[in-house]
């Protein structure tokens, strides 16, 4: 049972992670690399923070690590069953844990590894109950920046691509996103002068003093279309599956979402990983 698993049992020991001081750049390196959705933040050895993928999108032009993480991030001791982590994950809104003993960082549990867990247990409920019907479809000829914002509005970490047809034909995710962003460096002009060109009574010497050059270092997004980076090659359920039946695809597949279809295999919905932790988090 949910309730025998401790986190010690599922939790990952090999931990990637960040440490002050840090930049920006390191980190969209590391989740590019590990293809991890954040990392835990470490000061002197001792966890401060843990930064996202959402925390680069949603500030682009900050590149001090200190600033883009998210503090003192909630924890969770490695004694605790995995439905006491579902449920931390499921009422905060987040996809991972640090594990700490003892003031030390021991490893992390993710959304990703209780599903895996779930997997293995055997749970039969129908996953229609589960799955999010309100969802942003993206065209498939949207440009990825602006697919991107529509996302960060919708706070959304996935969403199904659509063709002219208003067939889904693919899977947008934010780390779809990440994985074909750059960091971009571009120098600026600020104007400083009270004067302009048509002024007489301001000297020339004064138009080029007050103008300021500074350099801008920005995570960019390309404007490609959606269809160029989306998933093509989807794995679908039925609306009838079971929790653990579905659970055991995302783990096989290493993927976070499916899409769910009905028998004329027409779309209804998508069922997100965490919203499988429903199935054994504690009321």
């Amino acid at each position: 049972m949910p309730k025998n698993i401790k986190i010690s049992d599922i939790m990952r020991t090999e931990v990637a992670y960040a440490t002050l001081p840090g930049s920006r750049d390191e980190v969209h390196t590391l989740l590019k690399e590990k293809r991890v959705s954040g990392v835990p933040v470490l000061k002197d050895g001792k966890l401060v923070g843990i930064v996202s993928r959402a925390n680069l999108l949603r500030n682009p032009e900050e590149e001090q690590l200190a600033l883009l993480m998210t503090r003192d991030p909630l924890t969770i001791d490695p004694d605790k069953s995995i439905t006491s982590a579902a449920k931390v994950l499921l009422d905060h809104n987040i996809r991972r844990l640090p594990v700490v003993k003892d003031e030390k960082l021991v490893g992390i549990i993710s959304v990703a590894d209780i599903v895996a867990s779930i997997a293995e247990l055997d749970i039969t409920d129908h996953v229609g109950q589960y799955m999010n019907t309100t969802v942003v479809p993206i065209w498939t000829d949207t440009p990825l920046n602006v697919a991107a914002r529509v996302m960060e509005l919708a706070k959304a970490k996935a969403a199904p691509v659509i063709d002219s047809n208003l067939e889904v034909v693919g899977i947008i995710t934010d780390r779809d996103v990440i994985s074909a962003s750059v960091i971009e460096d571009s120098v600026e002009m600020s104007d400083m002068s009270n004067g302009s060109d048509d002024d007489e009574w301001t000297w020339e010497s004064m138009r080029d003093t007050m103008s300021i050059y500074y350099s801008v270092s920005r995570v960019k997004v390309p404007d490609i279309p959606v269809k160029d980076v989306m998933v093509t090659d989807l794995v679908k359920a039925a609306y009838i599956s079971g929790v653990s039946e579905c659970a055991l695809k995302m783990k096989r597949n290493k993927i976070d979402q499916v899409p769910i279809v009905n028998a004329n295999q027409i779309f209804l919905g998508l069922l997100r990983d965490r919203n499988l932790m429903k199935a054994i988090a504690e009321n």
